[in-house]
């Protein structure tokens, strides 16, 4: 188990190692958006990054995906970091897989042990694409938004899904906001998470499991109306 401060300097994309925060003054969420984004623009901190989450990945969580995915699904992962989960997700029966991610170095040290994965640079907000999926995915990637851009996500993560399409997110478990160095962690209760969901899913499927305590985390599954 890693401890709780294990690098302050860091915020996992695809764990998601919460940070304390001993700030006196908060700025807005925006500033955070802004700083998380480019974060992981510099080869340093994803390096730093990539050390900090050895042996750490979804396995879990695809586990419980595959089961809602039909054959031959098209599947996007937001937040790809070092692409561990991509790795997992393109092992799945007949499934195709894209990874993305906002920083163009995840993406090319990716590609550099991957010359032919299908990754493309990608913002979890905007969701600038004309692409369609069947399943968007993130492990401990969303949580980095702030609850506005939360919504505004997934109002685009619904228009690049398919008909019946589904999204397979986790977060943290819990009720308040950290920042740390610029950067956002708010977590999730099922109730705070069910207002930001909106009116374009169904929920499938909301449960907490253990990551690094026990209930620390959750995952949500939704399928598109």
């Amino acid at each position: 188990e890693l401890p709780p401060l294990l690098n302050t300097s860091l915020l996992s994309m695809n764990i998601g190692i919460p940070l304390r925060c001993f700030c006196r003054s908060v700025p807005p969420a925006s500033f955070y958006s802004v700083r998380m984004m480019s974060y992981y623009m510099t080869k340093k901190n994803v390096e730093e990054y990539v050390r900090m989450s050895d042996g750490y990945d979804g396995a879990q969580l695809i586990t419980v995906l595959k089961d809602y995915l039909k054959p031959h699904s098209s599947i996007l992962e937001l937040g790809m970091g070092p692409g561990k989960d991509l790795e997992l997700l393109s092992q799945l029966d007949s499934c195709t897989v894209t990874g993305s991610d906002t920083s163009p170095i995840f993406l090319d040290l990716f590609r550099e042990k991957h010359p032919q994965a299908d990754v493309m640079l990608l913002d979890a907000v905007t969701m600038e694409t004309d692409r369609r999926f069947d399943c968007v995915y993130s492990n401990k990637v969303l949580q980095h938004l702030s609850r506005d851009e939360l919504k505004q996500s997934l109002s685009r993560q619904a228009s690049v899904l398919n008909k019946n399409g589904i999204l397979f997110h986790s977060l943290w478990y819990g009720d308040k906001e950290e920042h740390h160095s610029g950067l956002l962690s708010v977590y999730y209760t099922s109730d705070t998470l069910k207002s930001v969901i909106g009116s374009h899913f169904q929920v499938l499927a909301m449960e907490q499991y253990d990551e690094m305590n026990v209930g620390d985390s959750m995952y949500v599954i939704l399928r598109k109306k």
